[in-house]
């Protein structure tokens, strides 16, 4: 039956017997954000059609973003592009906003479209009250996606980095992780960049 056909006299609409779940596009989130539907100052963050209120910024979570800032615009200069705190496409239901990641370089600097997950480099979240949550739920999001390599950096009492990467989209987990407490980091697609940890966790 078309969408435009009525019932014929015999039909009985079907009972629902539980609600029905709505998700939401990144069209729509985008549409109740122009029209003033959503709190401009809520800090939202749509993953796989449902909207998340992501927890408030601590000094911990803002001074290690800049921290990492510094560091990767150090070690990268121009050749990509780092970007902090902003939006990044994956499909039409999924537009986190992740801490930090190191993107493709290109030469509108993404002014005219947000990223997609085939220009992620490297994607890192500061984990320091979300820890649970980021790695139940963004992980697998980013490894469906195929993210090559995921940072967690937790803190400020675990002060240690659970680095992902070699992503299983069909399983949606990485076939490795690994915890560095010390020494230097180096991201698999970025072999000429080193950041730290005594630089990370001061």
């Amino acid at each position: 039956m078309s969408a435009s056909a009525s019932l014929s006299p015999t039909s009985q609409p079907t009972a629902r017997t539980s609600p029905v779940r709505r998700l939401w596009s990144v069209a729509d989130f985008h549409r109740m954000g122009e029209t003033g539907f959503l709190d401009p100052e809520a800090r939202l963050e749509l993953i796989e059609g449902e909207l998340f209120e992501m927890a408030p910024i601590g000094s911990f979570h803002a001074g290690t973003v800049s921290i990492l800032n510094r560091l990767f615009m150090r070690a990268v200069s121009d050749t990509q592009i780092v970007y902090v705190q902003n939006p990044i496409v994956l499909d039409d239901h999924s537009e986190p906003q992740p801490d930090l990641i190191l993107l493709r370089p290109r030469a509108d600097y993404y002014l005219n479209e947000h990223p997609r997950a085939q220009d992620v480099l490297l994607l890192i979240e500061v984990s320091d009250s979300t820890a649970e949550f980021d790695r139940k739920t963004k992980v697998p999001l980013y490894a469906r996606h195929g993210i090559p390599e995921v940072w967690l950096v937790m803190g400020p009492r675990r002060r240690h980095v659970e680095i992902y990467h070699d992503p299983q989209p069909e399983r949606g987990a990485y076939r490795t992780r690994v915890q560095a407490r010390e020494g230097v980091l180096t991201p698999i697609l970025l072999p000429g960049v080193e950041i730290r940890l005594d630089e990370v966790f001061i």
